[in-house]
């Protein structure tokens, strides 16, 4: 199966992480969703080739990893934290 071309792929990445910054931030967990959010940008901001789209999916899986608030509520994904905006990552 052939996969996408970065260009098409660090939009929805990108977008999938942003909804967790909120998620965190909705939380509470404000400085690492700052951080999430500046690192995302970083990659983002740079060429749109396979090297930025590898930055951007392992941060998204680092940020679907649960925090310690979410394990305490019993949930036990991230991605999970807001059923009405599930994270999406593009198929490939």
């Amino acid at each position: 199966m052939e996969s996408n071309s970065p260009s098409e792929e660090l939009p929805a990445l990108y977008r999938a992480i942003l909804d967790r910054v909120a998620d965190l931030e909705a939380l509470g967990e404000r400085v690492e969703a700052a951080q999430l959010r500046s690192d995302a940008t970083a990659a983002y901001s740079r060429a749109w080739d396979e090297r930025a789209r590898r930055r951007l999916e392992s941060l998204l899986r680092r940020a679907v990893r649960p925090t310690a608030e979410e394990r305490r509520r019993g949930r036990t994904s991230r991605a999970f934290g807001r059923p009405q905006r599930p994270i999406a990552t593009p198929d490939r």
